[in-house]
């Protein structure tokens, strides 16, 4: 177990004594005590809440150990110090610890240690300033389930007690980070129409989108609170049973020739217009109340946390879906102002009506114009576009596995490859799914021509004949302009096969050139939230963080949080800050004839063709192709695929970035594609692919208010003897780039040089890196089994291998 906490700010005794003051855990009489020993009785007796009775507290801090002896409140009545030791036996019980199980009285700091637990930097002896140093720092640290301790006051009522009296500063900063002084029982739920500069159903009328509200109630005595901003297209439903049946067939598709060309970036560019608009709405008369309100189906936990804590939540889906005006087009830029409208009716620059019809105006009254963007996946990729766009009011956004490039998460140099877990999934069967529209039966009614039309026209665009880089997915390309105003926190699993690394990586090094801050947070999982895991203060992080950009606080959480947080591989809750993704390795060129690789099969040529029951074996099942594939034994795949290995490591090493391949290959077809994979060989108890729950509904994110699951990523139970951890593929016809189709001739060697998705992967002292050289990929290009034959120069081929020694990588 390893509690690790990045979002702790270094905080002076004078502040400290001001911050206590403001949570009412030193009051005017405390302030004046100086015995050290009757002030940490009486900072035990407020941890548990003044509305018990005394004789009800005396009995709760009786039920501490301090010493192997003496009980917290006798050790508090009999002796005349408070010692070091008795200090932090307490505290770990506070924090949830037990006894005997998770430590010993007798030492204390040795599972302070091996918990990552911090502990304050005071005399064996506590003198009255260091108590209260020592409590402070208590106070924030995380508990054996993965809050700061005052989080975990705050949900038992801590703050709630004070509501009656009204002396709560609000907002409430404690350590840099907003607490959770809002009475989620009173929350206001609010129903606006926010009109867009869009027109995207073609009815000669702006779309207006609908978007939900839920607030403080303290909005209604005038207090302006930021707001925390997730643009969802899933939020209001989705047409799964239609997606399903729209699923391109990957099985019956075929890799076919390209027409050679000559074609230009300029020959494909798409130029976004949206200036042939209908004119806006007349605002006929305004109010400052809605007509509407809703229940809310889903929210998501980080947004509830914030709303415990003083903030806004507002969820929207955009254009085309359930109560809003338009039709989905799956990453158009048409989606981006469908959010950044939003975002500019909550900073007061754009209208939005409390209906549909009588064009009664309303402003968002109680915004205080600062807004931060969350969400994952779909609900990032909408966040990482607004950012991108500059639009007024956005300070900041999360971005957790947000899609950079619509092309790369359905494409990938040339070839049609899928979303990991999604063979034939593409731009149509998300727009499809997304279009909620369709189950309001008169509203779809109207609409029904317009969307059919609308579909037929992503189909087409998409091309998954070609494969090819086009104008559809140019219109698609969030990279492409960029006028980012707002600091940005990056999330991203590194073993998302959903939206790949790639992404991130692509717009970070694009952010780098830009004059705001980002920080950088890579995790072991796949397509995850991280708000709830043991082994790192996630939430924590991002509340320092939305606390300095929408309150405007200044907590320093520029400085406090890393540039690049990584959670390692090969160690169980282990994270590690680094400077750079990327940028510090040094690139090593090894050929694939080297002395150190040993190919497994002693082939240089391969055919993709398998026998019929053996191809369609493994289409009903991935998971054989893979083991065939990637095992050191012989196997089924021997004459379909290389497998170099190298000798086992003399040190552990970490690919820090983007390997890159470069393979002297021909085909025996006048078309072809290559896959490469890297994989970590060697006999271990890898963590989980999906993250445990370790304790159900033990994170408490306000008082009487939402609650999740306590994550972690754990070794698993058996020992496995290979991981794959990074792949690339390529039309064999794009080998200039994704747009151009080149000329294949048979039997002709040409370079192809393919970029790995990006990766942090450590392989430990022993493990053998292999590379696996192959064509068809089961699980994300499409499955032709053509007859075709791969044949490879190894001498002439080449890895670069971005390395980061494993030693040198801490800061």
């Amino acid at each position: 177990m390893k509690i690790n906490q990045f979002a702790y700010v270094p905080t002076s005794h004078e502040k400290i004594v001001q911050e206590l003051a403001d949570i009412h855990f030193l009051t005017s009489r405390t302030k004046k005590m100086a015995d050290p020993v009757m002030l940490y009785r009486q900072l035990l007796l407020k941890f548990f809440i003044e509305k018990q009775s005394l004789a009800t507290r005396i009995q709760k801090v009786s039920n501490l150990m301090a010493t192997p002896k003496l009980n917290a409140y006798e050790y508090t009545t009999q002796s005349d110090s408070v010692s070091k030791l008795a200090f932090y036996n307490v505290a770990l019980q506070l924090l949830g610890f037990e006894v005997g199980l998770d430590f010993e009285l007798t030492d204390p700091f040795k599972a302070m240690k091996e918990f990552h637990l911090p502990t304050a930097i005071v005399d064996d002896t506590l003198d009255r300033n260091q108590v209260i140093d020592a409590w402070y720092k208590l106070l924030n640290t995380r508990t054996k389930f993965g809050q700061t301790l005052i989080d975990y006051l705050a949900g038992q009522g801590y703050y709630h007690q004070f509501f009656r009296t009204n002396d709560l500063k609000r907002p409430l900063i404690f350590n840099g980070k907003a607490q959770a002084v809002s009475d989620t029982s009173k929350l206001i739920h609010d129903v606006v129409y926010v009109e867009a500069p869009l027109d995207t159903d073609h009815d000669g009328k702006r779309d207006l989108l609908k978007a939900e509200i839920i607030r403080p109630a303290d909005t209604e005595d005038g207090m302006k609170v930021p707001v925390v901003f997730t643009e969802s297209p899933y939020d209001q439903g989705t047409n799964d049973k239609q997606a399903d049946a729209l699923t391109h067939d990957v099985n019956k598709e075929k890799l076919t020739r390209k027409e050679p060309n000559d074609l230009t970036y300029d020959d494909i560019k798409f130029d976004y217009d949206n200036s042939n608009l209908p004119a806006p709405r007349e605002v006929k008369e305004t109010s400052k109340s809605a007509e509407e309100s809703f229940v809310k189906t889903w929210t998501y936990s980080l947004n509830d946390y914030f709303l415990a804590r003083g903030f806004a939540v507002v969820y929207s889906s955009g254009v085309g879906t359930k109560d809003s005006d338009g039709v989905r087009t799956t990453g158009t830029p048409d989606e981006t102002l469908s959010a950044t409208s939003i975002i500019e009716w909550l900073h007061g620059d754009r209208h939005a009506f409390t209906n549909r019809n009588d064009q009664i105006g309303i402003e968002a009254w109680w915004s205080n114009g600062n807004v931060g963007m969350t969400g994952r996946s779909y609900l990032a990729t909408l966040a990482t576009a607004s950012a991108l766009t500059g639009v007024k009011g956005l300070k900041t956004a999360v971005v957790e596995a947000g899609i950079s490039n619509y092309y790369d998460y359905y494409r990938e140099n040339g070839l049609v490859v899928a979303p990991g877990g999604f063979q034939g999934e593409d731009a149509d069967v998300l727009g499809e799914l997304t279009f909620s529209r369709e189950q309001s039966a008169a509203d779809y009614l109207k609409i029904k021509d317009t969307w059919l039309d609308q579909l037929k026209k992503l189909t087409s665009g998409q091309d998954r004949k070609t494969g090819s880089y086009n104008s559809f997915w140019d219109n698609r390309n969030l990279l492409k302009d960029v006028n980012v105003k707002a600091d940005l926190m990056l999330v991203h699993g590194l073993n998302d096969w959903n939206v790949k690394l790639s992404h991130v990586y692509n717009l970070r090094n694009t952010l780098k050139n830009e004059n705001i801050t980002q920080k950088l947070v890579l995790h072991q999982g796949q397509h995850e939230y991280l708000n709830n895991f043991r082994s790192v203060d996630f939430t924590d992080m991002v509340n320092l963080w939305l606390t300095n950009k929408l309150l405007d606080v200044d907590n320093q959480a520029n400085k406090v949080l890393p540039d690049v947080l990584v959670q390692d591989n090969a160690e169980p809750e282990t994270w590690t800050t680094y400077k750079d993704w990327g940028g510090d390795a040094d690139v090593n060129n090894i050929s694939l004839n080297d002395g150190r690789f040993t190919n497994l099969n002693e082939n240089h040529v391969f055919s993709d063709k398998l026998p019929d029951d053996l191809f369609n074996e493994y289409i009903d099942n991935t998971k054989k192709w893979q083991k065939a594939l990637f095992t050191k034994n012989h196997s089924k795949l021997d004459k379909h695929a290389i497998k170099l290995v190298s000798q086992p490591l003399d040190r552990d090493i970490t690919v820090d970035g983007r390997a890159k391949i470069t393979l002297l290959a021909a085909s025996s077809a006048d078309l072809g594609l290559l896959s490469a994979a890297l994989v970590d060989y060697g006999d271990e108890k890898r963590l989980t692919a999906v993250p445990q729950v370790l304790s159900a509904q033990k994170i408490i994110t306000g008082y009487q208010w939402r609650k999740d699951d306590l994550k972690e990523f754990l070794p698993e139970k058996q020992v496995t003897a290979y991981k794959k951890f990074t792949d690339c593929h390529m039309n064999m016809q794009n080998r200039t780039n994704n747009y151009k189709s080149d000329d294949l001739k048979p039997g002709q060697y040409y370079n192809f040089t393919m970029a790995f998705q990006p990766t942090f992967w450590r392989l430990l002292k022993g493990h053998q890196l292999g590379i696996i050289i192959y064509a068809t990929d089961m699980d994300y290009t499409i499955r032709s089994n053509q007859d075709i034959s791969y044949t490879f120069d190894l001498g002439a081929s080449k890895i670069k291998l971005p390395l980061l020694p494993f030693d040198d990588n801490q800061q």
